[in-house]
């Protein structure tokens, strides 16, 4: 691609005779460590001025069919990567990612995902999956709205869900719009065969977005 991209390839201070072979490229993004991919997605998101509602969610990947000898192997139990995604709901930027090969609960995901990203963090949406009181404990210490609905089990959750403000909870339908429009954009079938490089082809999609949402908004 960056061979019919002349102006990028100045920009690079290199010349399209220079650039690298494709293979080797591909080579160097896998040994690149994964938190080098959340810096690269997490300055993405900075390009963006957040609002005072944030959502969390997940949604399925498809993965690219590999060998049975590749699946026996590396322990695939599932036929999509399980990606949850934490943005904000004004900008529509992406904050963080996090990807799973297997069915961890939506509890503990969230409580990693939210907890290192809490001095992002105002009002935060989630729905019925993200249910737990010591996660919900956890924001409201770091100064941070949950707006989680409760399992409605006793008279008390159904209260406890009256009170929210519908209006704001109903803004997590925002995860669900970029997880589409990522699909639309690049596909829901990821073509690295391994699960690492899957997980940083997701990242890349996602800091793509940004940067791409970033321009679009700039342009007149």
């Amino acid at each position: 691609m960056l061979a019919e991209m002349p102006n990028i390839v100045g920009k690079l201070g290199l010349s399209v005779d220079e650039l690298p072979n494709f293979t080797t490229v591909c080579t160097r993004k896998q040994d690149l460590k994964m938190r080098i991919w959340r810096v690269l997605l997490r300055a993405s998101a900075s390009l963006h001025k957040f609002g005072e509602v944030q959502a969390i969610d997940a949604t399925g990947f498809q993965r690219h069919k590999a060998s049975r000898q590749y699946v026996i192997r590396v322990g695939y139990n599932f036929d999509d990567i399980k990606t949850t995604a934490l943005v904000d709901c004004d900008s529509t930027a992406v904050i963080d990612v996090h990807f799973s090969m297997k069915q961890p609960h939506d509890t503990q995901i969230g409580r990693q995902v939210l907890t290192r990203n809490l001095e992002q963090l105002n009002t935060v949406v989630a729905d019925k999956g993200y249910d737990w009181d010591a996660l919900r404990h956890e924001l409201r210490d770091a100064g941070v709205r949950p707006v989680i609905k409760h399992r409605e089990f006793y008279p008390l959750d159904k209260a406890h869900n009256a009170r929210h403000d519908e209006d704001i909870y109903h803004r997590r339908s925002f995860v669900k719009a970029i997880f589409y429009a990522l699909k639309s954009r690049f596909g829901e079938t990821l073509r690295a065969r391994t699960w690492f490089g899957q997980f940083r082809e997701l990242v890349l999609k996602a800091t793509v977005r940004n940067i791409e949402q970033v321009v679009s908004h700039s342009q007149p």
